[in-house]
């Protein structure tokens, strides 16, 4: 019987794959996947499986989201088991809402398969918690996508005064706006903020600074996307609870000393 599955991959180390979106991959005819699946996870597939690259990079989509809603639709009329893979969790800026309305509509049978997101992930292995009891009590996830009108102002004000700490997805390129918003709408300009690239993964790189330099400090480091970037001041924390690159430094060495 043919069935949709809307599956997140983690935020890049396949070992947070969790168990059941690995079933998903294991059993499907098809596979639809993201740029940001890490492609250990696609060896896991059956051998005969189709493997649809729908990749997106910033200001150009290898496949338009029409495109890939269509595909699901097809592959699942033809009686395959099909499963959109997609990077962290399909629900969280994954555009999977919109997978899951364009099944529904077509009679689609579909199940979505929670993922780790890298608003989390990727601060762990940073050695930030996006909330501690004595420094934050709430977090908002957003996208750093650039957006116009009232609206967008009333955002800004909500997440400089009410929110502890704020998950950015998507931000790097527009990071001297999400800069200038914050503190125009009353975040302190000495907090605490981390870009974090490549998280979870072994290419990761954290780069930290204040609401006033961090951008200084990314063209500096010269960050690029994929990356997420903290804001709050649970990124103090990373000073003694950086773990991940620490490993991967030390792991690093003993290897040359091998050599």
């Amino acid at each position: 019987m043919s069935k949709v599955f809307l599956v997140g991959a983690g935020p890049g180390d396949e070992e947070l794959l969790t168990i059941k979106a690995l079933k998903c991959i294991q059993q499907s005819d098809v596979i639809l996947y993201d740029r940001l699946v890490n492609k250990e996870i696609l060896k896991h597939a059956k051998k005969d499986c189709e493997l649809v690259y729908c990749g997106k990079l910033p200001n150009y989509h290898t496949m338009k989201q029409e495109t890939i809603n269509y595909c699901l639709i097809n592959y699942a009329k033809m009686g395959k088991i099909v499963t959109r893979l997609k990077g962290g969790d399909p629900f969280i800026f994954g555009r999977g809402g919109e997978e899951a309305e364009a099944l529904k509509k077509h009679r689609i049978p579909y199940e979505v398969i929670p993922g780790i997101t890298s608003g989390v992930a990727a601060a762990a292995y940073a050695g930030i918690p996006v909330t501690h009891r004595d420094l934050s009590a709430s977090v908002a996830f957003v996208t750093g996508h650039k957006k116009q009108g009232n609206d967008e102002e009333m955002k800004w004000e909500s997440l400089a005064k009410g929110i502890d700490t704020i998950a950015i997805y998507m931000g790097v390129g527009n990071l001297p706006y999400i800069q200038e918003q914050l503190i125009k709408h009353g975040r302190n300009r000495h907090t605490p903020v981390a870009v974090i690239h490549w998280g979870t993964t072994n290419a990761q790189k954290t780069v930290t600074g204040t609401l006033e330099d961090i951008y200084d400090q990314v063209i500096k480091q010269k960050v690029t996307n994929p990356s997420m970037i903290i804001v709050g001041e649970v990124v103090s924390l990373r000073e003694h609870l950086s773990w991940y690159e620490n490993m991967i430094s030390e792991y690093e060495q003993s290897e040359a000393l091998m050599l």
